[in-house]
């Protein structure tokens, strides 16, 4: 019962706050604001989101260990990147909003809303970090993966599954449509994979 109460009041903050923001703006948006449209105090409502960004970027925290969660769930024989490859491929094709290929109306407002608010794309920057982490334990201990080595694969797969996303996110925030960019999305993702997975050595060596 407690449990169940703490997760209602927990969607009740969130919701009042997304849809409070993305009427009036993050920024115009005061937390007493929002504490108040929820019928909670501002000490609860900071007791279950530390930050005002909190109150926005927890629904992609519940994502931050998303690729971790695919190397480990993957299939005996499949190597980590393959795994996560055909994972973003299978979001994109599904209109998955952690591709950045969601054009559902409020999704695509709150892009654009985090887009334009700096310290959300700073907070932001918590989350990647933290998939970081969890993709290297993932493969330290599914693939027997010396912990330098698992520690650079993840922060390069991470940083190309987050540009992947972001890149359509923004086109998506700013009017583009997911049927429109899905060809290109899935030629981007296949280049960024192929590169991951030839490490590198197909960049042009200039002079």
């Amino acid at each position: 019962m407690r449990e169940r109460k703490r997760r209602r009041t927990h969607a009740a903050i969130s919701d009042a706050a997304i849809a409070l923001f993305l009427e009036h703006g993050f920024q115009q948006v005061p937390v007493a604001r929002v504490a108040e449209a929820a019928e909670v105090s501002k000490r609860t409502l900071f007791a279950y989101f530390p930050t005002k960004e909190d109150l926005v970027l927890h629904r992609i925290a519940d994502h931050e260990t998303e690729i971790a969660r695919t190397v480990r769930a993957r299939p005996p024989g499949t190597a980590p990147l393959a795994a996560v490859r055909a994972h973003f491929l299978r979001g994109l094709g599904e209109r998955d909003a952690i591709t950045g290929l969601s054009d559902h109306p409020q999704v695509r407002r709150l892009y654009r809303m985090i887009l334009d608010t700096p310290s959300l794309v700073a907070g932001m920057e918590r989350f990647k970090a933290s998939a970081e982490r969890a993709l290297a334990e993932a493969l330290r201990e599914t693939a027997d993966t010396p912990e330098t080595t698992a520690r650079f694969a993840a922060a390069q797969i991470v940083a190309v599954h987050w540009a992947l996303a972001q890149d359509n996110a923004e086109r998506l925030a700013y009017g583009e449509t997911a049927d429109a960019r899905y060809a290109g999305a899935v030629t981007d993702a296949e280049h960024a994979f192929a590169l991951l997975a030839n490490g590198l050595g197909d960049l042009p060596r200039g002079g």
